[in-house]
């Protein structure tokens, strides 16, 4: 009898390991397959992000070299660096917001005792720049020339200026 008993826990030890070597063979098999699929999914999220923020900064000064060229005095051999020249711009356009009837590149004088100023503006170009603005309830949309004076100064020109309605 207790050869039997023996007999039979062998056996039972034995299906126990089996089934249990089947059950995480199967399970490695499958978080192996689920990792494959994720790390493709993020590989192609990837992809997709890169390829949208190429298309984003198409119209950046960033990545036009024919723009970038145009800071390049051919006669002095002098560049201006565009690294340095966009903050710049970005920051003198947007110090136009102090003054006590707001940005004049809004192209809109104050409504309801409230300015408009530039939220945030981005570099276009060697000539243009697009800016977002806002007086606390009402929205719109500028573009902007800009100009690099002689001597190193930045004017600007409103081109075309968009508000959006309120809904």
């Amino acid at each position: 009898m207790k050869k039997s008993l023996l007999l039979y826990l062998f056996i039972l030890a034995l299906l126990f390991n089996v089934f249990t070597y089947a059950y995480f063979t199967k399970d490695q098999k499958f978080e192996k397959e689920r990792y494959v699929k994720l790390d493709k999914k993020l590989h192609d999220s990837i992809n997709i992000m890169g390829n949208d923020l190429f298309d984003a900064n198409y119209f950046s000064l960033e990545t036009n070299q024919n723009a970038q060229d145009y800071f390049e005095n051919k006669a002095t051999g002098e560049i201006l660096d565009y690294r340095k020249l966009i903050p710049f711009v970005k920051d003198q356009l947007i110090s136009f917001n102090d003054k006590p009837e707001g940005n004049p590149y809004t192209g809109f004088e104050k409504l309801n005792e409230r300015k408009f100023i530039i939220n945030k503006a981005k570099v276009l170009n060697h000539r243009w720049i697009i800016a977002d603005f806002n007086d606390g309830t009402i929205w719109g949309e500028a573009i902007i020339k800009y100009f690099i004076n002689d001597d190193k100064t930045v004017s600007f020109e409103t081109a075309e200026t968009v508000i959006y309605t309120k809904r």
